[in-house]
C-alpha cells in the first residue's frame, strides 16, 4: 500500500521536474526528490486543513 503512495508522489514530482529540468540531466533525480517532497507537504497540508474545517 505504501509502495503505491510513494509511486504516485514520485510520479507527480517527476512530471513537475520535467517541466523545469531535462530528464537526461544529471541533477534530475535531485529536482524530482525536492518536488516530490513539496507535493507530499501540499497533500498533508490539504488533509490537515480539510479535517480542521470539518471539526468546526
Amino acid at each position: 500500500m505504501i509502495n503505491l503512495v510513494v509511486r504516485i508522489v514520485l510520479a507527480a514530482g517527476g512530471s513537475l521536474a520535467a517541466l523545469f529540468v531535462a530528464r537526461d540531466s544529471p541533477n534530475f533525480g535531485v529536482v524530482q526528490g525536492m518536488l516530490s517532497t513539496i507535493v507530499l507537504a501540499c497533500i498533508v497540508g490539504i488533509i490537515v486543513l480539510w479535517r480542521w474545517k470539518k471539526d468546526e
